[in-house]
């Protein structure tokens, strides 16, 4: 199978051989070219890519920590199951449980510069938001992932940053929404917890986590 214009767009971009790679197979299975539950081949992915099979198992490995890729041991890898209805639920009961506490926590101890830094995510998000394609929206998939693991890492608490890194929320999430333009409301909903973040308000950083969360349950259990 030839390599879609779209991945092969990625690897177009000047960057390190196994990052290139990492995002052409993370942007195939964000999109479902590589469908849940489908087996594979390293083969068969290194000669869809032009690259040997090193760079390919070096992906699958980072994928596989992301909760995107499952090895088998004497099978392979294979992506993940997509989310049941009943996982879901579950998934979003946690977020609600945890998320707004990291929220809380920001407004009280994040640093400025890292207030900055979630800023500049938000603003690198709504570029994004205005291109359509596989690229574009595998891109914003990551930063979204790396905001809010941001806001894990910054509330001081490492057994809660331990169990939200365990469930690969957004990977999983984005999944079920492929340019379904889930980006747009997102976008004024992370700006709301940054500026709640920003003006040292834990009630209102908490209540606007809350929100979002709520918000994206609504979006995803809708699909």
């Amino acid at each position: 199978m030839a390599v879609p214009s779209a991945v092969a767009g990625l690897l177009r971009r000047p960057a390190r051989l196994g990052d290139e790679v990492y995002s052409a197979i993370f942007a195939r299975i964000m999109s479902l070219e590589i469908a849940p539950g489908t087996r594979i081949s390293v083969d068969a992915v290194a000669r869809q890519l032009g690259v040997s099979q090193t760079p390919i198992r070096e992906a699958l490995t980072r994928l596989e920590a992301e909760g995107l890729v499952i090895k088998t041991h004497l099978i392979g890898y294979s992506a993940a199951p997509q989310l049941s209805a009943a996982q879901l639920a579950d998934l979003y009961e946690l977020r609600l449980l945890l998320e707004p506490f990291t929220a809380r926590r920001c407004a009280e101890i994040m640093p400025e510069p890292v207030i900055d830094h979630l800023a500049s995510l938000c603003a690198e998000m709504e570029t994004l938001s205005r291109s359509e394609g596989l690229d574009a929206y595998a891109q914003f998939a990551q930063l979204d992932m790396a905001f809010h693991d941001q806001l894990a890492a910054s509330a001081g608490n490492g057994l809660v940053v331990e169990a939200l890194s365990r469930l690969h929320t957004h990977v999983h999430l984005f999944r079920l929404v492929f340019n379904a333009r889930a980006t747009d409301t997102a976008l004024a909903e992370h700006d709301a917890i940054v500026k709640a973040i920003g003006a040292r308000d834990p009630d209102a950083a908490e209540a606007a986590t809350r929100r979002h969360i709520i918000e994206s349950r609504d979006r995803f259990a809708a699909r």
